[in-house]
């Protein structure tokens, strides 16, 4: 029994340093728009939420499990999300596959004929049209303005989030990503 605690702590603590270590790489990796993402030290736990599609149907982040995943915070009504969105269709466009995606979601007050729109306008084709109609998930996470960019690992936890418009499409943004991607 004791062998197998001081196994367990030294696994921990080895696994910790790694974890510092990778979090050390991916700033120095941050450029450009990238700058502004904060890497938090320990992955931290997100609340269950209940999203909307563009059919009302009921959907979870669960369904994501086991991918990385880009989740954008945005509303209809927010020039800077707007401005951002394009970069975002086309990262999933370049990057999205069995362990990674990107997942936008409407928070608040957005009719889904004002997404609809806006992705037909700007011919938004690879990203899902959720929606946070009552903000819950937002609210849990803590977000009070938009847009917020934050990045999940694959057991669903957030290990670093930015706050404002970013071009997600950048080379610097696709290699950061690229590198969490390889790196699990």
């Amino acid at each position: 029994m004791l062998r197998s605690l001081v196994l367990y702590i030294a696994l921990g603590l080895c696994a910790n340093a790694a974890h510092a270590a990778d979090i050390a790489t991916l700033e120095a990796m941050r450029e450009g728009s990238m700058k502004k993402l904060v890497l938090h030290a320990e992955p931290q736990a997100i609340p269950d939420a209940v999203l909307l599609d563009e059919t009302d149907a009921e959907r979870s982040l669960d369904e994501y499990r086991g991918r990385w995943v880009v989740l954008n915070f945005w509303g209809t009504w927010c020039p800077p999300c707007l401005a951002e969105m394009p970069t975002l269709d086309s990262l999933a466009a370049t990057m999205g596959s069995d362990r990674f995606a990107v997942v936008t979601v409407a928070t608040g007050r957005n009719p889904p004929q004002a997404i609809d729109r806006f992705f037909d306008d700007k011919q938004i084709a690879h990203l899902p049209k959720w929606r946070d109609r009552s903000s819950g998930l937002a609210r849990g996470m803590g977000i009070m303005a938009l847009p917020v960019t934050v990045i999940l690992d694959p057991e669903g936890r957030e290990i670093g989030r930015l706050m404002g418009e970013a071009d997600w499409n950048s080379p610097g943004a696709k290699a950061l990503l690229g590198r969490l991607i390889e790196g699990s």
